[in-house]
């Protein structure tokens, strides 16, 4: 079967993208659409959670959609984040993220290589902080472990929530393949599409949680990322695209 169009569930990348190069080479049209979005929760759920941000003299950032979501809570609240607060964030992008809502020179910001378990070093390094940690509802198990193993006092609080985008315009079965990044891409595919029958569509993810994710629902997966080989999808994708129409 030759692959004549993809729906990738993620927005549109910019013209720089090795997707459209991709698309260029093979003859391929690949559509973009976000299967997924983000709702930040409101001061009254905050508190329904019992977190109190005076409370808290280090906060552990994992993305640039907790930052987001700290400060206008923040904001809303009306707390002014002080000078003499830590940072603790999961990778330097995500702390030269913290430029858009604080002056980043002197302040207490720390960050990791990559994985969040990296970051362990820096709680025993500060282990008098109490801890404030901004989340979706979605926690990884990973982030979960770390902190009990970090002995430090520590607090989770839901500021965001990641739900199903409205999909109802498209035809999913256009597309000759479908990519996830994500268990909650899988669930918005169920929730949009509940009488979605996989057939000659092929499928691709992206990560260990979204393979779970897609054979759980009933899926076949077709193309599996990062692998030693293919770190990323678009690496994947390529080599499978060209091993497929050989």
């Amino acid at each position: 079967m030759r692959i004549k169009s993809i729906l990738v569930s993620q927005p549109a990348p910019s013209e720089s993208s090795p997707y459209l190069d991709i698309a260029k080479k093979e003859k391929i049209k690949i559509d973009f659409r976000p299967f997924i979005h983000v709702e930040g929760v409101d001061n009254k759920e905050l508190r329904t959670q019992k977190i109190d941000l005076t409370q808290y003299t280090g906060i552990i950032f994992t993305s640039k959609n907790a930052i987001d979501h700290y400060f206008r809570l923040a904001e809303e609240l009306r707390f002014a984040v002080p000078d003499t607060m830590r940072y603790i964030c999961q990778s330097e992008a995500i702390a030269n993220y913290l430029q858009k809502h604080i002056v980043y020179r002197k302040r207490k910001i720390s960050f990791g290589e990559k994985n969040f378990s990296d970051l362990l070093p820096l709680f025993k390094k500060f282990p008098t902080e109490k801890y404030l940690l901004p989340s979706s509802d979605v926690l990884s198990p990973d982030i979960v472990k770390t902190m009990e193993a970090s002995n430090v006092d520590w607090k989770r609080a839901i500021m965001y929530r990641t739900v199903c985008s409205d999909l109802t315009d498209i035809n999913v079965k256009d597309y000759d393949m479908l990519i996830f990044f994500s268990p909650q891409g899988i669930k918005s595919l169920q929730q949009n599409f509940p009488d979605f029958k996989q057939e000659e569509t092929k499928i691709g993810v992206f990560g260990t949680t979204t393979l779970a994710a897609a054979e759980e629902a009933g899926l076949k997966v077709d193309l599996m990322a990062p692998t030693k080989e293919t770190p990323s999808m678009t690496m994947a994708l390529e080599k499978y695209i060209k091993a497929l129409h050989k």
